[in-house]
């Protein structure tokens, strides 16, 4: 017994050797046996080293092994590898007859997502021994049987396969029987009685006989059944078939009733010995005789229950014809039935290991799913062809083994174009007609952060009058991203990289709301420029920017300021003088600018004796010539100076004049030197030459200047140039003007991102005084809205002069 279990180890080693070597060379599929009623725990091969995985692997890969349909008869051991029987399993009971009995398993490991497969092959035990269907078995043979007359006896049957059900038959000793067990190739054919010498019932009328069935399994099993043998008076002549074997095809599905051959034994006895009823062997399974029936007067085979391919594919039935003899002398033969398959099965679609949603940033090839089909029928009719639908999505189908397939990506994805997918997986046979079946699949894209919010435009431009109220909403910013959830809930801040803005806008970091947060003086800041940021709230955060330019317009905030010292000035003026002659000047500044900014001067009073002012001059001079006579006299004079804009503001100044005869001249002027006045009058208009001269020469200079900055800001990379709207200034034809340039000093803040340590130095030049002749005409509006010369109503020009804002960027 010791050796019997040696050998046979020595061969199941040899056996899981050459499985191993024949898997590695080629197969692709692990192949492992282990016997029947193995034990619980038994060994049944180092799986993890033959797929080739680490034993420290396996747990982190999420090992786990799937067997499809059936209960779990192995495990594995993920510490050290080892696969393992883990329940009992019966070779008959699992595959009955079937000559190959295997059991497929699916291992999968993830990261990355593997797929193998593996066959255990159940080996056989002799664990059944040969059964009778009976106990006992009666014949009755008449005593003049000749020699050589053959008698079937009921068989036995063992549920093992192969050697362990090869059954041989053995007749215990007697002097009158021996048994005709069959040729080699059919070994399990049931034993034939053959009478050796004639019986004699006067002698002997009973006989009883043990015959013994025994396997081809070591060690051998054996089954009894006692022969009880009647020696009788009974007709000589048994029933006989034409032929010892009928093979028959059929189609499954055949409809009940249908007719499948009609048996024909003769007898050559005459009267009740010719008449012969046919029926099944005792050897005919059960299960056989609930599909098909014999009538026992005619011998008709017809179809009595559903004839099924994939139940069983061959029928093996003995049919006896037995006359109505005394004893009754019987014939068989055997009918093979052999099942042709029909396509009536359609294919089956199983989907595992479905991994959604599916990232939109995943990279081709991917495995999402795995896909099993399978098909019950046989040959063509269970070939099977999978495919998508519909086409042009970015996933396809990778055969993996046979019927297994992995649904893979093929394209990027991107979730913005197409959130998910809905696919339809269909599978085929190769049948006439072909059956298919089809599985939906329903393929959600998750969002990843890989959209930066974007505005609408690159930059905005925002329009404010100064003085607004703290706090006021001045703008809205909105920027958009594709993405959801988190990935596309923007907020907002402004970059204050190069100049502090904190103290002036402020932005509502969920609505994008730009405030300003306290009062804006034109006279101060004229340009707020900075970026506003929107960053999402993904991992990592992306973000974008948007340039704002906040312009302050101008309001009539600003009266008029007289300059000089003080607003009184003095004047003297030696009598007489010619109509017209200029006494002083007037000169006044606004800090506004355009028409806020454009100054008119008025007398208080309009019956100042022989005085006028210029309108938009502000020179004082005689409205007609002044004798010696009015000398001696001092008179002041109350100017009112106004700007043009809504509501007009304005101010005041007094002009002194004393009125002395020519004799009197230097006196008066040491007196009016010690009063200390600002302002000096023009004397004559020698001095009024002089002064245009040198304002012609400075403007000359200045223009110089500003087209050599013009040309140095363009040929730099850093130097910037803006160009906003300036104000208006009249110029009338052929007339030779004078100008006036406010001294302010404006700023334009900006926060767009640059150089650490970047400064900015503006330079405004905005002329806001108009240009009039030397001899003071003043300049009218007529009724048609034209500004015309108040003496001679010939019309003035508009000439626009812009507001150049240079920033000369400097580290």
């Amino acid at each position: 017994m010791v050796a019997w279990q040696k050998e046979d180890g020595a061969k199941r080693l040899l056996q899981l050797i050459l499985l191993h070597t024949a898997w590695e060379v080629g197969s692709g599929q692990l192949h492992y046996s282990v016997p029947e009623e193995s034990q619980h725990g038994s060994f049944v091969g180092r799986i993890a080293q033959d797929l080739g995985l680490e034993v420290s692997e396996l747990v982190p890969r999420m090992f786990q092994m799937v067997s499809k349909g059936q209960a779990d008869y192995f495990q594995v051991n993920v510490q050290n590898g080892i696969l393992f029987v883990n329940s009992r399993i019966d070779r008959e009971e699992l595959c009955i007859k079937s000559p190959i009995c295997a059991i497929h398993l699916e291992v999968i490991v993830d990261k990355p997502l593997r797929v193998f497969h593996v066959e255990v092959e159940i080996k056989d035990i002799n664990d059944n021994a040969p059964v009778f269907s009976i106990h006992e078995q009666i014949l009755a043979i008449a005593e003049n049987k000749l020699a050589g007359s053959r008698f079937l006896l009921a068989g036995a049957s063992d549920a093992d396969t192969d050697a362990n059900a090869r059954i041989t038959y053995k007749l215990s000793p007697n002097d009158y029987f021996i048994l005709d067990s069959g040729s080699e190739e059919d070994q399990n054919q049931s034993p034939v009685l053959i009478l050796k010498v004639p019986l004699d019932r006067e002698e002997t009328s009973l006989h009883r006989l043990l015959l013994t069935a025994s396997d081809g399994g070591k060690p051998q099993l054996s089954g009894t059944v006692q022969l009880v043998i009647n020696v009788v008076d009974a007709n000589d002549n048994p029933p006989v078939f034409n032929q010892s074997v009928y093979r028959v095809k059929l189609l499954e599905n055949t409809a009940n009733g249908t007719l499948v051959i009609k048996l024909n034994a003769t007898d050559l006895d005459e009267g009740i010995n010719k008449e012969i009823s046919y029926f099944f062997s005792n050897n005919v399974p059960s299960s056989f005789t609930r599909i098909f029936s014999i009538n026992s007067n005619t011998g008709e085979l017809t179809v009595f229950g559903e004839v099924d391919f994939e139940d069983v594919n061959l029928y093996d039935l003995q049919v006896v014809a037995e006359d109505k003899g005394y004893p009754p002398s019987s014939g068989h033969c055997k009918v093979l039935i052999e099942v042709l398959d029909m396509n009536d099965n359609a294919p089956e679609v199983m989907v595992s290991s479905l991994s959604v949603p599916v990232p939109e940033n995943s990279p081709p090839g991917t495995v999402v799913a795995l896909i099993s089909i399978s098909d019950r029928d046989s040959g063509a009719n269970g070939q099977v062809i999978c495919s998508l639908w519909p086409s042009g999505l970015p996933f396809k189908l990778t055969s993996t083994f046979r019927n297994y397939y992995s649904l893979v990506l093929a394209e990027p994805l991107d979730r913005e174009q197409v959130a998910e997918y809905s696919l339809v997986v269909i599978a085929q046979d190769q049948g006439n007609p072909p059956l298919s079946a089809s599985s939906s699949l329903l393929m959600p894209i998750s969002d990843v952060n890989d959209n930066t919010p974007t505005f609408a435009q690159p930059s905005y431009t925002v329009f404010v009058r100064e003085n607004n109220q703290p706090g006021a909403h001045i703008f809205t910013v909105s920027a958009s991203d594709p993405d959801v959830a988190e990935n596309a809930l923007v907020s907002y801040w402004l970059d204050e990289k190069l100049w502090p803005l904190s103290s002036y806008i402020s932005v509502h970091s969920e609505s994008g709301k730009l405030y300003a947060l306290q009062p804006l003086d034109y006279e101060e800041v004229k340009l707020l420029e900075f970026q506003v940021r929107a960053k999402d709230a993904g991992l990592p955060s992306l973000c974008g920017n948007v340039t704002i330019q906040v312009f302050v317009l101008d309001e009539n905030d600003n009266a008029p300021a007289v300059s000089g010292p003080a607003e009184d000035t003095a004047a003297l003026l030696k009598v007489p003088v010619a109509a017209g002659h200029v006494v002083g000047k007037i000169h006044a500044l606004d800090g506004d600018s355009g028409y806020n900014a454009w100054l008119r001067y008025e007398l208080h009073d309009v019956s100042s004796g022989p005085w006028r002012v210029g309108l938009y001059s502000g020179e004082i001079s005689t409205t007609r010539a002044l004798e010696e006579a009015e000398g001696s006299n001092s008179q002041s004079l109350l100017v009112l100076v106004k700007d043009h804009g809504k509501p007009v503001l304005s101010t005041t100044a007094t002009f002194s004049l004393s009125l002395v005869p020519s004799s009197q001249a230097a006196q008066s002027d040491a007196r009016l030197s010690r009063t200390g006045g600002s302002i000096k009058p023009l004397a004559d208009t020698t001095n009024l030459y002089l002064i245009i001269a040198i304002c012609s020469v400075s403007s000359l200079f200045l223009l110089v200047i500003l087209v050599y900055v013009v040309l140095r800001c363009q040929s730099q990379a850093k130097e910037a140039m803006m160009y906003g709207p300036g104000t208006a200034t009249l110029v009338c034809a052929s007339e030779v003007g004078s100008w006036s340039y406010s001294n302010r000093h404006s700023h334009i803040l900006a926060g767009v991102s640059g150089e650490a340590g970047a400064k900015s130095d503006l330079m405004v030049f905005s002329p806001n005084i108009p240009v009039f002749s030397e001899n003071g005409k003043e300049l009218v509006p007529n009724a048609a809205g034209q500004v015309v010369d108040a003496a001679t109503k010939l019309p003035c020009v508009w000439g626009y002069h812009k507001m150049v804002a240079i920033v000369v960027e400097s580290i």
